[in-house]
């Protein structure tokens, strides 16, 4: 405290008050009586004067001061208050005797005219060094007698918050580390673009970022384009920009209310209609050049179609007060009747520290592939914590991602607490050549088992490092590879694959017997950007077959899923499906139609057969029927068709805001009828506006 109090001295040999460089800082001095008659100029010298004078004047030098010969300094910091009274709030000194002196004489003070700004009376605080032996002071106009007055009523200081202004936000998201929301039609926008023959891209790894995807093109250009001549404040807001919008000195954020409002009738349900009911705020923003941030608050109330409220409660939270989980969102409480209410929030921190890092922390959702479905990492399951590493360099980008998961059922339910597990993912895309891409993969889950936590062998960044699994005991984890692959034939078609292995055995994959253990799946699939010369229109199919008991364990919560919800495909294990998607845009007007026809294997779950057939991957694959001879869609073989279609029109480029009308027909014919799955038919109409920030899922 000293050396700060003396670094804020100066070697004066008398009394000196420092402070700001101009009087008009604080509007007027503090008056001492003598001082009333001289003019505004003069009035800081002589208040000056006045104080060094009488100190000057009352000061009694103590003896000890005498009797030890001392030559030094007293530190004094005092104010002058509103009422014009003088209060001493600090003093610093060798002896007591000096401290109680300076005292005295600061109580001898009497009371002047108090400072004033903007006409209205104000304290002041100020800095006195006092030499010591003390000498009659000597005045003189030098840049060494300067006024050390600390002040709130610096104008600097006293004019910050009106000083804060509004740059002009110029859509500094479009070249920001922000994360372009995870959304099919959103990203069908610029899917062409990306893909094209000679770019070095990534696609697999999502989200994109704005950054990224902007160097390809000009996403801020396309979205003003489609702006509407509105000159209105309301009109802007509705119709262009987002409704917040702040730019200040190296940072920026945008803030948006949205809407997830859908109302819709169930044809073949004894309801009378369908409705969700979602209240959100999106915050995004960039504090300088490499951190960004983003955040959405939902508060949800909804009411589905039958065999989706259905599904929704036979994956509900062990507990009995939570009567479902929204398929990707979370746990839902009840709501009135026959209502669930789902809040859910997500958000993350964006960190680029240089071009080749990204670094994400947050609670959302990632996907890894090029398809509609992802066999490694998908965005079906509900929003978690993660924390992502991204490096792109050279013709590679590896991406490294570690994930918290919750175990809900029953049989993982502690004490009444729901089971953590944790993920870490790998993946390594490279650009073999213009055209082709390869990607390897790695997955590897374990439980807190031991109260052991994030286990440090796990975070290791180096893929295909599962020989750790073993290292800590055969039943410590769940590991899984994969491999997936992407051709560009030309700008217009490039086709892309995945496979899975679940459990690696060469014998039982090749083998021939059809062994439970050959846990594989595989997808293909193609695009057609722009066929038969049909701008902005986007054609895609895909078929996807995963083998019965892959991604579960006989461990009880090593299964690949998050609160009752795959990690892959929705559909879990033991299915095949094919898929035709076709997207057009034009202008803010866009629709799309999706045709899914399956096969499915589902457990009968009866008095005479309890047996897992493989398809529900948080079942104990011990509990199979035969080892060899498993067959895809085996158990209670299913047929599933589900056409979906969907047309509407882009309300606000900025935000995402869409007005939409969609119909889903949905065939679900099983062999045998269950209490669980039996033959149904939906036709759902449905009408909506949203703000399109995720993908809904209601092809189950």
């Amino acid at each position: 405290m000293r050396n700060l109090s003396l670094f804020m001295l100066t070697q004066l040999f008398t009394i000196s008050l420092f402070g700001q460089q101009q009087v008009s800082e604080f509007e007027k001095y503090p008056v001492f009586p003598t001082c009333q008659n001289e003019n505004f100029g003069n009035l800081k010298n002589c208040f000056n004067t006045t104080l060094q004078t009488f100190i000057f004047e009352n000061f009694k030098t103590p003896k000890i001061v005498d009797e030890e010969n001392y030559q030094g300094e007293i530190a004094v910091f005092f104010e002058v208050n509103k009422e014009g009274s003088f209060k001493l709030l600090y003093t610093e000194a060798i002896y007591a005797d000096l401290k109680e002196e300076i005292q005295r004489v600061f109580d001898l003070l009497p009371q002047i005219k108090p400072a004033t700004y903007n006409s209205r009376p104000t304290y002041v605080q100020f800095t006195m060094p006092i030499k010591i032996p003390l000498q009659k002071p000597i005045f003189e106009d030098s840049k060494d007698q300067k006024l050390l007055a600390s002040n709130q009523l610096n104008p600097k200081q006293s004019e910050e918050y009106d000083a804060i202004k509004n740059l002009g936000y110029t859509n500094e998201k479009y070249t920001s580390q922000i994360n372009i929301p995870l959304s099919h039609q959103e990203y069908a926008r610029f899917d062409k673009v990306i893909n094209q023959v000679g770019t070095n891209t990534h696609t697999a790894q999502k989200p994109f970022l704005y950054q990224t995807v902007n160097t390809y093109q000009n996403l801020e250009e396309r979205d003003v384009q489609l702006f509407k001549n509105k000159t209105s404040w309301l009109g802007r807001k509705f119709w262009n920009e987002h409704m917040v919008a702040f730019k200040g000195d190296n940072y920026w954020f945008t803030i948006d209310p949205g809407v997830d409002v859908q109302v819709g009738k169930d044809f073949d349900s004894k309801k009378n209609s369908t409705y969700n009911n979602t209240r959100l705020a999106v915050i995004q923003g960039g504090l300088g050049k490499k951190l960004n941030f983003h955040a959405v608050l939902y508060e949800s109330q909804g009411r589905f179609a039958d065999y989706f409220n259905r599904y929704a409660e036979s994956i509900a939270a062990d507990g009995g007060g939570n009567p479902a989980i929204i398929p990707g969102m979370g746990i839902a409480k009840s709501f009135k009747s026959d209502s669930y209410d789902y809040p859910v929030a997500t958000g993350y921190l964006s960190y680029s520290p240089n071009k080749m890092f990204n670094i994400q922390f947050g609670n959302g959702k990632n996907f890894i592939g090029d398809g509609y479905r992802s066999l490694l990492l998908s965005d079906v399951a509900s929003p978690h914590p993660y924390l992502k590493l991204s490096t792109t360099f050279w013709k590679i980008k590896y991406t490294n991602t570690w994930m918290s998961l919750r175990d809900v059922r029953q049989e993982a339910t502690i004490d009444g607490a729901f089971t953590t597990k944790y993920m870490a993912t790998h993946y390594l895309s490279y650009n073999l050549s213009k055209r082709l891409n390869i990607g390897l993969f790695e997955s590897v889950l374990w439980d807190n088992s031991n109260n052991r936590g994030v286990d440090i062998n796990y975070l290791n960044p180096i893929i295909f490092y599962r020989a750790i699994e073993f290292s800590t005991g055969p039943r410590s984890g769940n590991a899984l590879i994969g491999l997936s692959g992407k051709y560009k034939f030309s700008n217009q078609i490039n086709a892309y694959g995945q496979m899975i292995i679940d459990e690696f055995s060469s014998g039982d994959i090749f083998g021939g017997k059809k062994s439970w253990k050959n846990k594989v799946g595989f997808q293909i699939g193609a695009k057609y950007y722009e066929p038969f010369g049909v701008k902005n229109l986007y054609l895609q199919t895909e078929y996807n077959r995963v083998r019965p008991y892959t991604y579960s364990h006989n461990t009880i919560i090593l299964n690949y899923g998050h609160n009752n919800q795959s990690m892959a495909h929705l559909w879990g294990a033991n299915f095949s499906e094919f898929i035709a998607i076709a997207r057009y845009e034009k202008g803010r007007v866009f629709g799309s139609a999706k045709l899914i026809f399956g096969k499915r294997g589902f457990d009968f779950n009866d008095d005479t057969d309890t047996f897992n057939y493989g398809g529900n991957i948080f079942r104990d694959e011990r509990d199979r029927p035969f080892d060899f001879g498993n067959e895809v869609a085996q158990g209670n073989k299913t047929s599933i068709f589900h056409g979906e279609f969907q047309a509407g029109y882009l309300m606000n480029p900025s935000t995402n805001l869409k007005v939409y009308a969609s119909l889903i027909y949905r065939d679900f014919n099983p062999q045998v009828n269950t209490a669980t799955e039996f033959k149904d038919t939906t036709t759902w109409l449905n009408f909506g506006i949203r703000t399109d920030l995720f993908n809904w899922y209601y092809d189950f």
